[in-house]
């Protein structure tokens, strides 16, 4: 089998979810229409299922390694490359002042998904170079823009963000490598990084390292972390290739998945320090790393939705195809196919749900960035900020676990061919179990959610924001139509959990911290959850409205995620107003 970029359902949740009809009208998209997001679509799912999809098996199986200093990559992938960039997809989200076409967010992280679905570990490339492209375009002087951006948009070369060292995984502050300023006005790097992807590899001539550090002065802590730009080999003044920067590849990691994705330890300076320049201002370095950490965890998201839809695919195909036991109509003496059997269905269908909750979950953040960056209005600029704010932790961590969940029921339809590598189904599962782990942990994420983003504009943002959902809710109570069943009662009742959940976390968060840290992880799959039922049930309207008896698969869809998923909304409120009580740290149950 090979993947199918599934168009028809991201356009539709463009439109239903995203609100893509609205920003064309009112001119946010500028000249950006439905049919050219349709065809860009179509062309990248071609290239996908052409290309992409049948490196992604033998990659995992080949996997990268290091020989004579050198990454070597599974065969065919530098050609897969080389095509992607001349095709110019690395160009597709990038500002035109270097070279890129501009086109929005929501229409990249569409995308996104379908280079992510045919072969995650080639998704990766482009999805770093991309943070590394808007950090520097927002914050690199001119000179390193003009030096460096032309040849990132067009795929030239790729980019990397390198934050973590042995010592430092989350914890930032930690970071060791040191930054010694030349009378030049370069600095001189040296340390050491880990699980930084595509740190080293031979498919671009250049590959540009964005590196957080620290000057030999600097304040202690996060405060005092700097951003330089590190690049693999110095280009010189007429933007040639120069000499080899004093920057290397020490070793790789081992991994559960993305074998094909080299995850590199990166040593810089073991000579004479490997150059480097400023980008921003000195000690403001996490700030603008910051930038390629939001924009990657949108996209890490996408990557769940990604794993999830590829996942279902091929379960799917497995379901119509493998035979065992009988059914009620199965012919005397014959088995059937498994989809015949209930449980193999009911598992189908919530492989799908959570897929599409999850789908649109990420482009109506993607949407909200749009707004943000492109509306003219500074009122809607600032409104749409907190937005994109809110939802990107619910897009990236709600979405990385339904990854890795939907993954998981892909291997169960298999049944024992599940957890046998030929089938590619246990791929999926592993390479998507790194998803809640990287661009910051999913615990961390519901952290983000609790403490920096309940409180936006003193709780307006998510005020707001639960305001539509129960709307939502209302719509579908009194649209009165019988496919939607007891959905909008079921919503409404998500929807008074999680404002109930909120009310509580904001009356605790100062006095009683460790409960509200307690439940934060339950409380962001509340929200998730939540807002998956809204969007999927704003599809169905959408669909019932239409009249189109070729979206009545939205309606089911919509009411299945509902009526199966959303229903754990208030079992998860009473975990998060008392389920600190289960984690006390002087328990007899964590002692070693």
């Amino acid at each position: 089998m090979t993947y199918r970029a599934p168009v028809q359902d991201i356009l539709f949740a463009m439109k239903a979810s995203g609100g893509l009809d609205q920003l064309i009208e009112s001119g946010v998209y500028g000249d950006v229409d439905e049919d050219l997001i349709g065809a860009v679509l179509e062309e990248a799912g071609k290239f996908a299922s052409d290309v992409l999809a049948p490196l992604n098996h033998p990659g995992d199986q080949t996997g990268s390694h290091l020989a004579d200093g050198k990454v070597v990559l599974p065969e065919g992938w530098k050609e897969a490359y080389t095509s992607w960039a001349e095709a110019e997809w690395g160009a597709l989200p990038c500002s035109p002042d270097h070279g890129g076409q501009g086109l929005p967010s929501m229409v990249s992280m569409g995308v996104c998904e379908i280079w992510n679905a045919a072969n995650t570990s080639f998704g990766l490339a482009p999805l770093l170079t991309q943070g590394a492209v808007d950090a520097i375009h927002q914050h690199g002087s001119e000179e390193l823009k003009e030096n460096y951006l032309p040849n990132m948009v067009a795929g030239k070369w790729t980019g990397t963000m390198n934050l973590t060292e042995p010592q430092a995984g989350s914890d930032l502050s930690a970071i060791r490598t040191r930054a010694e300023p030349q009378e030049d006005g370069t600095y001189r790097i040296s340390g050491t990084k880990i699980f930084i992807t595509y740190g080293d590899h031979e498919m671009t001539e250049n590959i540009i390292h964005l590196v957080l550090a620290r000057l030999p002065d600097a304040p202690e802590g996060t405060k005092g972390i700097s951003l330089f730009l590190v690049p693999k080999y110095l280009v010189n003044d007429d933007g040639s290739i120069g000499e080899r920067n004093d920057v290397h590849c020490s070793g790789l990691e081992h991994k559960l998945g993305i074998h094909a994705s080299p995850t590199c330890v990166m040593s810089f300076g073991e000579k004479d320090g490997a150059v480097g320049y400023l980008v921003g201002e000195l000690n403001q370095g996490l700030k603008i790393m910051f930038i390629m950490m939001n924009a990657a965890r949108l996209a890490v998201g996408v990557q769940g939705v990604a794993v999830a839809e590829a996942a279902t695919q091929k379960a799917m195909e497995y379901a119509h195809e493998r035979r065992q036991g009988k059914s009620k109509d199965s012919p005397a003496g014959e088995m059937t196919e498994i989809i015949a059997h209930p449980d193999i269905r009911r598992t189908l269908m919530s492989m799908k749900a959570l897929t599409a909750a999850a789908r649109a979950i990420c482009l109506a953040t993607s949407a909200a960035t749009d707004v943000m960056e492109r509306a003219n209005s500074k009122e809607m600029r600032s409104e749409a900020a907190d937005r994109t704010a809110l939802l990107t932790p619910i897009a990236k961590a709600f979405s990385t676990d339904i990854g890795v969940e939907v993954a998981s029921m892909g291997i169960q339809v298999h049944g024992g061919m599940g957890f046998i590598e030929e089938t590619g189904a246990a791929q999926y599962y592993r390479d998507a179990r790194i998803l809640p782990i990287y661009e910051g942990t999913n615990g961390i994420q519901a952290m983000d959610l609790v403490f920096r983003k309940l409180p936006l504009g003193g709780g307006a943002a998510v005020k707001a924001y639960i305001g539509e959902l129960g709307e939502t809710a209302r719509e579908v109570s009194e649209a009165n139509v019988a496919a939607f069943g007891d959905m909008g009662e079921r919503l409404g009742k998500a929807v008074e959990a999680l404002q109930k959940s909120t009310v509580w976390l904001g009356e605790n968060m100062a006095a009683n911290q460790d409960a509200v840290l307690a439940c934060a992880t339950p409380y962001l799959k509340l929200f998730g959850l939540a807002s998956g039922g809204h969007y999927l049930a704003r599809a169905a309207l959408a669909a019932s409205r239409s009249g189109d008896a070729g979206l009545d698969h939205h309606i089911a869809l919509a009411r299945f995620f509902v009526t199966h998923h959303v229903s754990e909304a208030t079992g998860l409120a009473d975990l998060v107003m008392g389920g600190d009580l289960l984690v006390d740290r002087n328990s007899r149950l964590f002692a070693i």
